[in-house]
């Protein structure tokens, strides 16, 4: 491997998806492997049901689910759930209060029992059975034909257990899997149940296991990559002697580009260690995420035994003091969003349709990198950002030794951490989109004496399995982690929410470079605008929203303008991750302690999917490919005739003009002597007045080059329907998400409007979910009827498993509904 871990670190790329399971046999595999996805024919019942794991129980009443599948998403929201008396001494907090939202509301504590049948055909005598867990919610015990296989503790670990001798080959096999979650254990709300994937892989003896194979390119220039292949091989039968492994490089077309055979002639020998060079790259970056594949045969003599494809990308990466970052050669800053795991009206039950909408959405923004906070991410999502071009820090604890709540990973830390980044780092580091590994977020030990040997604990367990990636850490305790050599052990320093801390930091720091792994933390709720127009901290309204104007944030915390002046200036910080990409459940700050709210306001996009105003700020700096203008707020403001309502543009242009009513307000041009000023054209003086405002921008040459204008809307008159695909799978999983918006007899959108809507689905699908991005309502997101929040919601569809069209029908009273057909194919 290139390089060592240093103040100059150099690193090469590479890297794996696991094997892409699917619920029938992978054609793509020899007879020797089966990869079954456990998707149907579960029973699920909440609560810690005696005898469960037996065969004979009778589970008839349960009800019946799909995996993945999270038991608390339906909830009801109550403020009771999971209430949390607790001091959040990083908040700045002084003393406990009692936080009702913290984890969202809903009523994940307690225990749940999964059943299945594993059907007697797919395993044979002298096989392998493999149970793969992509994470259970939590502390999940395994149980075949009644007897415990296997258990893990933390919910978000991917794990395996092999059950082969729990099995009767040729007879109904019973699979069942307790979990429970405890209260005061998260910080946000963690999803219950079985709510990842859940494989069985059946194999020969000799077989290459879970996360078998490692593949680094030490070697990469404009003519060639030298391929590194470690594979292991095990079998409680294996004679290695005489093993014989022949591994393949497949480009992105299919075509084969790269072979070579290797022999293995002890017989203790139990890795094959395999070079190959791959001519003229295809180099793997967000603009261009190129991906290769290596499918690797496993004889014994003539007999093929096990086949394993790998999926790894081939790019450099290095860190350098000063210049920071680059990528394949080329320097750049992480433009990153942080994201919690939950998929908003889903909760936490996996969805690759709803990840890639994810990804599609911050993709437009320009959002290059993702830190998966706080813990380790589904593996679908890992293998989206490497076919979609994202750079991830993958991250895998918010504790260690010292709690931030009563029951948090701080229990496990001694037993289960090694296990636990063992198998994060093997899962992923084949993945070329994993750029950076982080062993924790905001932990209390950053202040501790002994903070920075726990630090170096696990960064040395990324390094040994994983030598070619650094290690960082969010930190907001700067002072402390400056004075303890907390922030000198880490690869790369992480810094939570502290711009006015780098230039200080860095000249006691011998890396030569930083991070923010955490920025910002505004909060804003869509569509909403409070007067006047100021900086606020921890501010509140009785209506428990946040003014989208974008000058409200934490006490903690600053507006994004802070952070961009640090990225603009200082060469060695590296770029940012800001808090949040989308709002999640859980966290409602500033109103924690004031019930009904029970997700964030963090995000840069809502609960529904629907991008904040702040989702233009960035854009402008960080889509670099296409222009940016966006104006704001929306100019329907009854009652406020003549009051000072100000206007706001977020555009990638220079300079721009206002029009109110036709009549000029000026001309705005970017100021770099002002921090705020320098990102944001602001009118601050203009007094509303119902009819229209129209932004024209002007480039650098000072014409006319975009316009927006919002119109003051009437009264809401009907509905229209926009589907992000109009075609989608009939796989019974993938999703077609369908924005209503309320709008006037002329189009123009009615921003205030809250009616109720109901919805209707019918043909080669079925309604999934509806959300409409409040942070304050309660209405059940798995109903089909939700109240429109500022004139908008999202209802979500899903496809069945035939071919047809699904429809759907919207409606409200006095509003003309509308109605909308996804093909299913």
């Amino acid at each position: 491997m290139t390089g060592s871990i240093s103040s100059k670190i150099k690193y090469s790329g590479f890297l794996s998806v696991l094997i892409l399971f699917t619920l029938f046999i992978n054609k793509g595999f020899a007879q020797a492997r089966k990869e079954y996805t456990l998707t149907h024919n579960w029973k699920f019942s909440k609560g810690d049901v005696a005898g469960a794991e037996k065969t004979g129980f009778n589970d008839k009443s349960w009800e019946s689910v799909t995996v993945p599948h999270d038991w608390a998403i339906k909830g009801p929201f109550d403020g009771n759930n999971d209430v949390q008396d607790v001091q959040i001494v990083q908040n700045g907090e002084s003393g406990k209060s009692r936080k009702s939202g913290r984890t969202g509301g809903l009523p994940f504590v307690g225990v749940g029992w999964y059943r299945t049948q594993l059907n007697a055909a797919v395993f044979k005598t002298g096989q392998r059975a493999v149970l793969l867990f992509d994470g259970a919610m939590s502390y999940p015990k395994i149980f075949v034909n009644g007897v415990e296989a296997g258990h893990w503790a933390y919910g978000y670990t991917s794990f395996s257990v092999d059950i082969t001798s729990f099995l009767k080959p040729g007879q109904e096999n019973t699979l069942a899997v307790r979990l429970q979650n405890l209260p005061e254990a998260s910080r946000w709300y963690p999803g219950a149940g079985l709510y990842r994937n859940v494989h069985l892989i059946v194999t020969d003896d000799i077989h290459i296991p879970v996360w078998g194979t490692y593949i680094t390119t030490p070697e990469i220039n404009s003519t060639f990559a030298k391929v590194k292949v470690k594979t292991k091989v095990e079998g409680q039968s294996v004679n290695t002697a005489g093993l014989r492994l022949v591994t393949a490089i497949k480009d992105a077309a299919g075509k084969e580009v790269g072979t070579t055979t290797s022999d293995l002639t002890e017989t203790d020998q139990s890795e094959f260690e395999q070079q190959l060079i791959v001519k003229t790259p295809a180099l793997w970056s967000p603009e261009t995420p190129n991906l290769y594949t290596a499918v690797s045969k496993l004889y014994a003599g003539d007999v093929l035994k096990d086949e394993y494809t790998t999926t790894f990308g081939i790019r450099t990466i290095k860190f350098e003091p000063v210049k920071g970052f680059s990528l394949n050669g080329k320097y750049r800053k992480f433009k990153g969003v942080n994201n919690h795991h939950d998929l908003g009206p889903l909760g936490a039950a996996i969805n690759v349709a709803a990840l890639r909408r994810q990804l599609t959405i911050l993709k437009d923004m320009g959002c290059d990198a993702i830190r998966t906070s706080h813990n380790m991410p589904a593996p679908e999502l890992v293998r989206l950002c490497d076919e979609m071009g994202f750079m991830l820090m993958v991250e895998s604890f918010d504790e260690w030794k010292s709690p931030k709540v009563t029951n948090g990973y701080s229990h496990l830390f001694d037993e289960w951490a090694e296990k636990d980044m063992v198998n994060m780092v093997r899962r992923d580091r084949n993945d070329p989109a994993v750029i950076m590994w982080s062993i924790g977020n905001e932990v209390p030990d950053q202040a501790s004496v002994n903070g920075n040997k726990i630090l170096t604990f696990l960064k040395n367990i990324c390094h040994r399995e994983d030598p070619t990636r650094p290690v960082t850490a969010g930190m907001d305790r700067i002072k402390d982690a400056l004075d303890n050599n907390f922030a000198a052990a880490l690869d790369i320093p992480g810094f939570n929410y502290k711009p006015a801390w780098y230039e200080r930091a860095n000249t006691r720091l011998p890396q030569g470079f930083l991070m923010g792994t955490e920025t910002a933390s505004t909060v804003s709720s869509r569509g909403v605008y409070k007067f006047p127009v100021e900086f606020f901290k921890n501010k509140m309204y009785a209506d428990n929203q946040s003014s989208s104007y974008d000058f409200e944030f934490c006490v903690w915390s600053q507006i994004p303008d802070d952070e961009f002046v640090k990225q603009d200036d200082l060469e060695y910080v590296m770029g940012e991750f800001v808090w949040t990409g989308f709002d999640y459940l859980g966290e409602p700050t500033p109103y924690d302690e004031k019930w009904p709210s029970h997700s964030s306001y963090f995000g840069i996009i809502d609960l529904a999917g629907i991008p904040k105003d702040r989702y233009y700020l960035y854009r402008s700096r960080w889509n670099t490919t296409q222009p940016t203008l966006h104006v704001l707020p929306h100019w329907t403001f009854p009652g406020r005739e003549g009051q000072v309502t100000p206007v706001f543009c977020y555009t990638s242009y220079p300079s721009a003009e206002l029009f109110v009513n036709g009549k000029s307000m000026g001309r705005q041009t970017k100021d770099k002597s002002s921090s705020i000023k320098r990102y944001r054209l602001m009118w601050k003086d203009v007094t509303y007045a119902p009819g229209n405002i129209r932004v024209v921008a002007y480039d650098e040459n000072g014409k006319a080059a975009a316009e927006e204008t919002v119109r003051t809307a009437g009264k809401p008159d009907h509905l229209v329907l926009e589907a992000d695909r109009k075609v989608i799978d009939a796989d019974g999983k993938d999703l077609s998400y369908v924005t209503v918006k309320i709008l006037d007899k002329d189009g123009n959108l009615c921003p205030d409007a809250s009616n109720e809507l109901s919805f209707k689905v019918t043909g080669a699908g079925e309604f999934k979910v509806v959300a409409n991005g409040d942070a304050a309502d309660l209405e059940l997101f798995h109903l089909p009827h939700m109240k429109a929040f500022h004139g908008m919601l999202v209802v979500t569809v899903a496809s069945g498993t035939k071919a047809g069209k699904i429809n759907l029908t919207v409606n409200a009273k006095q509003i003309k509904g509308a109605s909308l057909s996804v093909t299913t194919k």
